[in-house]
């Protein structure tokens, strides 16, 4: 692990629970639109993937962005991370990298990072690290294009739309793929997994053996919350969720 890495590791609470007394992330939402369906997603809020049940993000352009920062910087001295997470698909809005070349140039000793379904992450893994990005989390639910299909309702890649098997196969390969570039260029990564009941409990372990390869350095599991087409699903119990982050920290390192 190189001396950047560790200094990450140190400063970022989203890989590190430990460092949370110390130091705080800042988000900022200026991703509206989004290049994939999942079925637990409801748009009436932001996605499940990276934020708060229930909370819905005024979307800002960039410039409100970077203003924001700039005023909550002067008033703690805590912020040291940025992180870009939506409420949309931060890579397929072009106001995510506007914003973040813009922070990078006034604040480049802030770690900057993006939360990501993945689907676009090889193809814009150079221009995050010319960015200043050094932290990636990518959301993955299944690492079975069978049981993806089940999860993801379509994908828009390129211009084209894609669903069913074909939909998860894109996805799931676009999402190791892009693991590993950003990997290549020293990015640590977080892998999200949300634990579906009835779905994708069982799977989980195939998940994490499989982004550890591609180069995952820890991994989340998020509860999961009935609602749009899965809404009939049960949600995660307490229970159920201890348990599975239990079996897999054998596997990869847990986080919070």
């Amino acid at each position: 692990m190189s001396l950047e890495e560790k200094w990450i590791l140190s400063q970022h609470p989203c890989f590190n629970s430990a460092v949370e007394r110390w130091f705080d992330r800042y988000p900022l939402a200026v991703a509206a639109g989004c290049n994939i369906r999942c079925h637990y997603c409801s748009r009436v809020y932001d996605c499940m993937n990276d934020n708060l049940p229930g909370r819905v993000s005024k979307t800002l352009s960039p410039r409100e962005a970077f203003k924001k920062l700039h005023n909550a910087q002067r008033q703690s001295e805590r912020i040291r991370v940025v992180c870009f997470n939506g409420p949309g698909e931060p890579l397929a809005n072009k106001e995510t990298l506007d914003t973040l070349e813009r922070v990078h140039n006034h604040f480049p000793q802030l770690i900057k990072c993006v939360s990501t379904n993945g689907l676009l992450l090889e193809d814009y893994a150079e221009k995050l690290y010319a960015a200043g990005v050094r932290a990636v989390t990518v959301t993955v639910n299944a690492v079975d294009p069978a049981l993806g299909r089940k999860i993801y309702g379509w994908v828009f890649y390129n211009n084209q739309p894609y669903q069913g098997i074909s939909a998860a196969e894109l996805l799931l390969n676009k999402q190791l793929a892009g693991i590993r570039e950003a990997r290549k260029r020293g990015i640590l990564i977080k892998v999200n997994t949300v634990l579906i009941p009835g779905l994708n409990e069982e799977h989980l372990k195939q998940v994490a053996v499989v982004v550890k390869q591609a180069g995952a350095y820890t991994m989340k599991v998020i509860p999961f919350i009935p609602q749009a087409e899965l809404a009939q699903l049960p949600a995660t119990s307490g229970k159920m969720l201890h348990q599975v982050k239990r079996e897999l920290s054998t596997i990869i390192r847990q986080t919070i």
